[in-house]
């Protein structure tokens, strides 16, 4: 505890100088870019982080490649019962929706065989690439499945539904972004 009076102005000073510094450290100076606006984040109003992910059949997808039309990221297994209850929908969206959006399936921590032959049985033709490590599931703050992110034309994240879809939230969610 401070005894005198200068002992005091010294603890004064010194606080005011380290605020100065912190302050003119960490702000943003007049005419710079906002850059947490479309940073990537997995967060509603930013850029959606990029990936590059292996489909069942051997190719590959990389996320920014389809910018330009709007995309659906669906994170799923095929041991998740809501998961399942969700791909009739969106089948169905992605068959009526032709081009002009992308239905994409990120299945996660599943092998290729599994996911091939749950995708035949249930007639699945959308896209679906493996997130074998759940690397973008973890980086996409994946906590349950299924998670679905809507992305719009220029890559940014409009919504994130966490649980499965119904076809009226699916629908117009897709409608807000293909201009329907």
């Amino acid at each position: 505890m401070p005894r005198t009076r200068f002992d005091w102005i010294v603890i004064t000073v010194v606080v005011a100088l380290v605020g100065s510094l912190w302050v003119g450290m960490t702000r943003v100076r007049a005419g710079a870019s906002d850059l947490s606006a479309g940073a990537p984040r997995p967060e509603v109003g930013h850029t959606a982080p990029d990936f590059t992910l292996p489909t069942p059949d051997g190719g590959e997808i990389r996320l920014s490649d389809l910018r330009g039309r709007p995309v659906v990221v669906n994170f799923w297994a095929t041991w998740c019962p809501p998961c399942r209850y969700e791909v009739p929908a969106l089948e169905q969206a992605h068959r009526e929706l032709g081009g002009d959006a992308i239905i994409l399936g990120v299945d996660v921590q599943e092998s290729a065989a599994t996911v091939q032959s749950f995708a035949s049985e249930v007639g699945m033709t959308y896209p679906v690439v493996l997130d074998a490590r759940a690397e973008v599931a973890r980086a996409y703050r994946v906590r349950a499945y299924p998670t679905t992110y809507f992305i719009d034309s220029r890559g940014m994240i409009t919504h994130v539904v966490t649980g499965p879809l119904n076809e009226p939230l699916l629908y117009t969610r897709l409608a807000e972004l293909v201009g329907r």
